[in-house]
């Protein structure tokens, strides 16, 4: 790295501000870490994202998330293949609604405020890895650490640079907004819907928000070329003119292979940068949390010299995710091969206590959030297990 562009150490450098760069940033400043915080956006930006957070997600922060909430969801709608509907209530709330915009700007705030240095519009360019730490690049500065997290996402380039992140999957998603003013609003308010049975390998969604509707489709990435199609064949189902959908956008969402990698000698991967996307639900800010936790743990014990490595956030994150992902490929696949079986599973009382628990959070101790997926999983029977041999090779 040249020696004529300014340089500096800190204890812990985080590549990406999306919620598990920002999150990990604010744990490892808060636990006295010299911490310095990049990405190669300019804040304020917005993220395709449907841009909810399910209570036990937000139950990981140490802050509340009020100021960027949007809209309270306690009530679910599932649909199968626009021909059947039913609906749940819940006593307590169970995902809030936000925008990437927002969210992902007040993380930025609150690791700021706890010490992290920020610096955005700023691409690094080189990252490497040697026995005492990591350096990495900028095209004006240079700087060192003890340890260097890539949370840049699917499109990050930290695990590409390593050579760390494994065999990478994805699904693929397409989303629009619907202006209040097309919808009556009152018919979405604290509801969250949801479509199975016509994108092979996911779903279709609708999200309330402040003044708009996000609606979507998500499914494998052979379905790509089919997915505009698909959102407005699902547009149509809710008496939405298609040409009236506004911000079209399409993303993809990492899936990691079992056996990939989460850790490199002094780096980590954390959130979509390291595939911890749920196979079934296709959610990340929970995973995205969590791993941020996990991996500012890790690095504090590293840095004052009470782990000698970084292992120990790998074998946390896959204790932690590792047994919930392998069943939820199991769901995946009986969703995939018995739609209407499925379906039905989710209309009884026993898969609505579990969801619940499951989105409020009250699952910690027990194997509550793991019912779901593994009794789809059954269902799914050898498919599922083909789906992790195809996957994983």
């Amino acid at each position: 790295m040249s020696p004529a562009r300014r340089h500096q150490n800190f204890d812990a450098i985080v590549v990406g501000a999306g919620p598990s760069g920002s999150t990990c940033a604010y744990f490892l400043a808060r636990a006295g870490l010299s911490t310095l915080l990049v990405d190669r956006a300019t804040f304020p930006r917005d993220k395709p994202c449907g841009g909810g957070i399910t209570a036990r997600a937000a139950a990981l922060l140490p802050f509340s998330l009020d100021p960027v909430v949007e809209e309270v969801v306690d009530r679910f709608e599932f649909g199968l293949s626009y021909r059947k509907r039913f609906a749940r209530v819940s006593e307590q709330p169970l995902v809030l609604m936000t925008e990437r915009l927002r969210l992902d700007a007040f993380l930025v705030s609150r690791a700021i405020d706890a010490g992290a240095v920020f610096r955005d519009g700023t691409m690094v360019k080189e990252v490497r890895l040697h026995s005492g730490g990591a350096a990495v690049g900028a095209e004006t500065w240079t700087a060192s650490g003890a340890a260097v997290v890539g949370a840049d996402g699917v499109n990050g380039t930290i695990a590409r640079q390593l050579d760390v992140g494994g065999s990478r999957r994805h699904l693929v998603a397409l989303e629009a907004d619907v202006p209040f003013a097309l919808v009556d609003r009152s018919a979405y308010r604290r509801r969250l819907a949801v479509e199975v049975g016509m994108v092979s390998g996911g779903y279709a969604w609708v999200f309330p928000k402040l003044d708009h509707l996000n609606i979507g489709v998500v499914g494998w990435k052979s379905e790509g070329p089919r997915l505009r199609e698909q959102l407005h064949r699902f547009a149509r189902s809710l008496d939405l003119d298609p040409k009236t959908l506004e911000h079209v956008r399409g993303y993809r969402l990492p899936l990691r292979a079992p056996g990939d990698p989460l850790c490199k000698g002094r780096s980590v991967l954390v959130g979509d940068a390291a595939g911890l996307i749920d196979p079934l639900s296709g959610e990340g800010i929970y995973s995205a949390f969590l791993s941020a936790t996990l991996a500012a743990e890790a690095i504090v014990a590293l840095v004052h010299g009470r782990s000698p490595d970084l292992r120990p956030y790998a074998q946390a994150t896959l204790a932690a995710l590792g047994a919930l992902h392998t069943a939820s490929w199991g769901g995946k696949a009986s969703f995939d091969r018995f739609p209407r079986t499925s379906y039905a599973f989710l209309r009884t009382p026993q898969a609505w206590l579990a969801m619940k628990r499951v989105f409020q959070g009250h699952a910690a101790g027990s194997e509550a959030h793991l019912l779901i997926p593994r009794l789809l999983a059954r269902l799914g029977g050898n498919l599922g297990k083909r789906y992790l041999e195809e996957f994983a090779h």
